[in-house]
Formats: C-alpha cells, sequence, structure tokens
C-alpha cells in the first residue's frame, strides 16, 4: 500500500492539508514541510482529500494555524493525527461577532 502525502506549509502551522482519496482511521500519511522534513503520522479519523490533520496536539481553544494563518480554534483538545474540521474546530472567519 502506498503511503498517502500531506502537507505543513509553514513552521507555524498545527495542521497538514492531506493530498490523498480515501485516508481512512488507522492509515499513515507521510507529512512533508517547507524545509524538505516528513514525518509519518497515524490518522484518527476518515480525512477527504484537502481537509486537515493536527501536526501536534492542540489543546482546546488554542489557535488552528493552516498556511499560516489563524483558520479557528480547538473546541476540544485534539490529538496528533486527528481530523480537524468542524467538528472539533470553531472558525473564526466570516462570523460578524468578532
Amino acid at each position: 500500500m502506498d503511503i498517502c502525502l500531506a502537507l505543513k506549509v509553514t513552521d507555524k502551522d498545527n495542521v497538514a492539508t492531506i493530498f490523498a482519496n480515501g485516508v481512512k482511521d488507522g492509515m499513515q500519511v507521510d507529512v512533508h514541510d517547507k524545509k524538505g522534513s516528513s514525518e509519518l503520522m497515524t490518522v484518527i479519523g476518515d480525512v477527504p482529500y484537502g481537509h486537515k490533520i493536527a501536526v501536534r496536539e492542540i489543546k482546546k481553544g488554542e489557535l488552528i494555524i493552516k498556511y499560516g494563518e489563524e483558520i479557528g480554534a480547538a473546541t476540544k483538545d485534539i490529538a496528533k493525527g486527528e481530523y480537524v474540521h468542524v467538528h472539533n474546530l470553531e472558525a473564526l472567519r466570516g462570523r460578524g461577532d468578532l
């Protein structure tokens, strides 16, 4: 079985974007960064193409950073490798109340 690819774009990012279809709970992905480093991670949850996983533990209330930008805050503790999306992330953009 081929290892799927994920990319961490900036050093500030605490999530990486999955660039593969069919990534399922328990599979391994190879997370690459712009420096050429890579790390194998076990995915927690099924992750659609273009969605993200945590590259380290993220505590409840901590900002989620993707592509160097703050995109939301964790609504619960998120484990390394866990799928990060609306079930554990509150968006900060386009809300109108901030």
